[in-house]
């Protein structure tokens, strides 16, 4: 049986009373906002603070880095309570695990964010791949880095809507899945290479969804968020 997917809208802008306005529309459906690194590095973390305020965050500033580096900005992110982070699965074992240890650490027990682990961009296709020297398929580097870090301790990974069924098929119904890479029907997919609509992000096993641009240059916005959910809850 399909279950019902969540959705989470892009704050992607450098102007904070943009990004608020954006979040009210999330507000409106009752969804997550995602507050990346075009936001954080634009308007600092007081102004991340005050728009996470009463909603439930995805910190999406995938971190990367030696395991003692991360693990010491994941404490500092406490402050800021995200329901989820993430890092990249490309920092190895070690990294993940300080990751793990550091929001064990640093959390409340019922405030501790889901920690996801970012596999293979959506920007990324078999030419980028080989391009830095990875001749395997995308689908058989997200299998791999997905297997390693759920094994050091990730709750779950970022990954193209393209690999949602296979990874479902191969780590089970419990890990968590939040896909990037979703358009609508006949949509110009932008610079993402690997997308999905959202019903179909769904059926293939997806527990959450992130969407931007289809909804923030909509004509109605919120209208348009609204659709999304209903497409996510089947």
């Amino acid at each position: 049986m399909v279950k019902n997917t969540g959705l989470i809208l892009a704050l992607d802008t450098k102007d904070p009373a943009q990004a608020e306005q954006w979040a009210k529309i999330a507000d409106a459906t009752g969804q997550m906002i995602k507050i990346g690194m075009e936001f954080t590095y634009a308007c600092g973390f007081d102004a991340v603070a005050r728009l996470a305020q009463g909603r439930k965050i995805f910190l999406d500033l995938k971190l990367h880095d030696i395991p003692n580096t991360v693990a010491s900005a994941i404490a500092s992110l406490a402050s800021v309570k995200p329901a989820m982070l993430t890092i990249h699965a490309l920092g190895g074992k070690d990294m993940i695990a300080a990751a793990r240890k550091s929001v064990d650490a640093n959390f409340l027990s019922g405030q501790k964010p889901i920690l996801l682990a970012v596999t293979v961009l959506t920007s990324m296709n078999q030419e980028n791949l080989n391009s830095i020297g990875i001749s395997v398929t995308p689908l058989e580097q997200v299998l791999l880095l997905g297997k390693m870090a759920l094994a050091a301790g990730a709750d779950g990974l970022v990954c193209s809507p393209q690999e949602v069924a296979y990874l479902r098929e191969h780590l089970g119904e419990d890990v968590v899945l939040v896909v990037p890479g979703i358009r609508m029907q006949d949509a110009v997919a932008d610079d993402q290479q690997r997308v999905m609509t959202p019903a179909q992000a769904r059926q293939a096993g997806a527990s959450w969804v992130v969407v931007g641009r289809p909804i923030t240059k909509a004509v109605d916005p919120e209208a348009m968020a609204k659709h999304i959910v209903q497409e996510l809850q089947g």
